[in-house]
């Protein structure tokens, strides 16, 4: 089936099939959360990427193989409800950006900064420090050697805009800085986005928006 990133609370997993990743895409919890199951196809080895809520669906997601890691995009508690469960179940490494780990109430194994890498299997990942929805969430990027890149944003980007900044102007203006520079500004219009909650969209679609979102200040 054709991947289009649409997934409900209670539905099945939508499944991104490319050359070496294999990405699995759940909705979770009371506010929709994202988890991203990523599986490098050549060793087998996987990731999870928010887990939000719900640990036994993430566990029958994950199942018999585990994960070796687990990121936390940033420190919001609906994006760790299920990080003690699933950690204590599959004894993952857990990866949280370094001004964030703080907020997140199960240790963090590895704190990442702006440019760090980490690994699925074959599978190379970077971290994009974003700033201003909180002080250290972190996005990550895989650059597809076999087609356009892919990038997990958490709640800093989704289609039609930046992630909350509460009204205030000056984290507003701090996360729109740092999505323009460190992702429109690095990758192409053809870049997959994947967000905390809802649905996927690309780089190419939200970037003529950019000052439009500037303007109105959200």
């Amino acid at each position: 089936m054709t991947y289009s990133g649409a997934v409900k609370v209670g539905g099945p997993a939508a499944v991104h099939e490319l050359t070496d990743l294999m990405i699995s895409k759940v909705a979770v919890g009371s506010m929709d959360n994202n988890a991203y199951l990523l599986r490098c196809r050549d060793t087998g080895e996987q990731l999870l990427i928010d887990a939000a809520a719900e640990p036994q669906t993430l566990l029958r997601l994950i199942g018999a193989d585990g994960i070796r890691s687990v990121v936390t995009t940033h420190r919001h508690g609906d994006h760790w409800q299920a990080l003690a469960e699933v950690v204590e179940a599959t004894g993952a490494r857990t990866y949280a950006g370094k001004y964030d780990a703080a907020g997140i109430p199960v240790p963090t194994d590895v704190l990442l900064e702006d440019g760090d890498t980490l690994q699925v299997g074959h599978v190379t990942l970077s971290a994009v420090h974003l700033v201003g929805h909180t002080p250290g969430s972190i996005a990550l990027v895989y650059d597809d050697p076999h087609g356009p890149p892919h990038a997990f944003t958490g709640d800093c980007l989704f289609p039609g805009g930046v992630g909350n900044t509460w009204k205030d102007p000056k984290a507003f203006a701090s996360l729109i800085d740092d999505v323009e520079k460190k992702l429109f500004g690095r990758l192409p219009d053809e870049t997959w986005i994947y967000p905390g909650h809802g649905h996927d969209t690309t780089l190419g679609n939200e970037r003529p928006h950019l000052p439009e979102w500037r303007e109105r200040g959200w």
